[in-house]
């Protein structure tokens, strides 16, 4: 299977990248230079949401792509968060320890309570 990815932005401050097939060393490339054209728009302090119900395998290629995304949106302050990933790859993050486990999320009502309690507290912090 090939690798698609889909994009879904609900506001300037968050985009949902739906990563569909499979991602190793045979289309890494074409991912990391799909997501960066994708992520550029993202305002500071943005979020992005990994969407991986439909990534039937990933590579330790594919984990350094998620980890260049990671990386590049810390240094936007931003986040990274993953969403419904196949038990088979969140093993693999698991694994490898490669995503913190408060940043993956089965459902998208599990994600949106997340992003509104972070929300909360920042206003909250603010004040």
């Amino acid at each position: 299977m090939t690798l698609n990815i889909r994009t879904e932005s609900t506001s300037p401050e968050r985009i949902t990248l739906f990563v569909e097939g499979r991602l190793d060393a045979s289309n890494f490339g074409q991912f990391d230079s799909e997501t960066q054209q994708k992520l550029a728009p993202l305002l500071e302090g943005g979020t992005v949401v990994l969407d991986l119900q439909d990534l039937e395998y990933i590579s330790s290629a594919g984990l350094r792509s998620f980890a260049k995304i990671r990386k590049q949106m810390r240094t936007r302050n931003g986040h990274t968060l993953l969403l419904n990933p196949q038990p088979q790859v969140r093993k693999v993050f698991d694994i490898v320890k490669a995503v913190p486990v408060n940043e993956i999320f089965v459902t998208v009502q599990e994600l949106d309570d997340y992003l509104d309690q972070i929300q909360r507290k920042m206003m909250q912090e603010d004040r």
